[in-house]
């Protein structure tokens, strides 16, 4: 990529990417994931334009400090088990973006985070998974960018706000994780704790300004039934990297369904 190239910002997005090859496989009922299948499959024609890159935020990789792929053609990590035999065998080859790794390794040091490019890291499945639907013809270059373990929300927001000069050069960044993610917590008898999480989470990521909801996106923990909708929040972290990517952009809630008992939603900045 030439870094100098500037057009005008493209959105930010946090997606969810569904419960391992869920999009891809039968399941009881067989529209359990249909929603959500069908409105990933719609989405590249929602932001109007063909990025050149993709950078991926996903919430399947964690690293004592930040990382980034760096193959020019990264392998697939399946990295859900239990599943049908032929979800082993799903294919998206879509290149790397070596150039763009560094790049993205550069602007984290000088925001004061040390970062590394891993030449040999491959995309998991918050990754590919997703994009098989969105981009099905895998021909955009992806970078995946890993999370920070510690999973401290304002370091990565700041991460995010070093991410942003991205946006003008025609790459595309989207956190990919689930806005609820209980393995053990899916069920109607959740439905009712999830949707007070889910208001509360739409109410902070649309905000009346980005200081007010990068504020409470900080503080998450302090949202009804917050560790319950998440144990654990390396699924959540993805957008608060999109948050503070998408700069004074505001948010948007863009699809929000009920799977598995439990309220699902994705936002959009800019």
């Amino acid at each position: 990529m030439t870094a100098d190239l500037q057009f005008a910002p493209l959105p930010t997005l946090f997606i969810p990417h569904g419960g391992g090859p869920c999009f891809f496989m039968d399941w009881s009922p067989p529209d359990t994931w249909k929603n959500m299948g069908a409105w990933l499959a719609a989405l590249a024609d929602s932001i109007g334009v063909t990025p050149k890159a993709v950078v991926v935020i996903s919430g399947h990789w964690e690293q004592p400090e930040f990382a980034v792929t760096g193959s020019q053609h990264p392998p697939l990590i399946y990295d859900y088990q239990g599943f049908p035999p032929h979800t082993y065998q799903l294919r998206y080859d879509a290149p790397g973006a070596p150039a763009l790794a560094h790049q993205i390794a550069g602007l984290l040091h000088q925001a004061g985070f040390p970062a590394r490019v891993d030449p040999e890291r491959g995309f998991d499945h918050g990754v590919f998974i997703p994009f098989k639907l969105i981009y099905p013809q895998a021909e955009i270059p992806i970078v995946q960018l890993s999370l920070k373990t510690g999973l401290d929300p304002s370091v990565h927001i700041w991460v995010g706000r070093a991410l942003q000069p991205l946006r003008q050069q025609g790459v595309l960044i989207v956190g990919s994780g689930m806005s609820y993610h209980n393995l053990r917590g899916f069920g109607t008898e959740f439905g009712a704790a999830s949707d007070q999480f889910d208001a509360w989470l739409a109410d902070a990521v649309c905000a009346p300004s980005a200081q007010m909801r990068n504020q409470k996106l900080e503080h998450w923990q302090a949202a009804p039934h917050a560790r319950l909708a998440h144990p654990r929040e390396e699924h959540l972290l993805p957008l608060m990297v999109a948050s503070g990517t998408a700069g004074e952009h505001l948010g948007h809630r863009i699809f929000t369904d009920r799977v598995m008992g439990v309220t699902v939603s994705a936002y959009r900045f800019g």
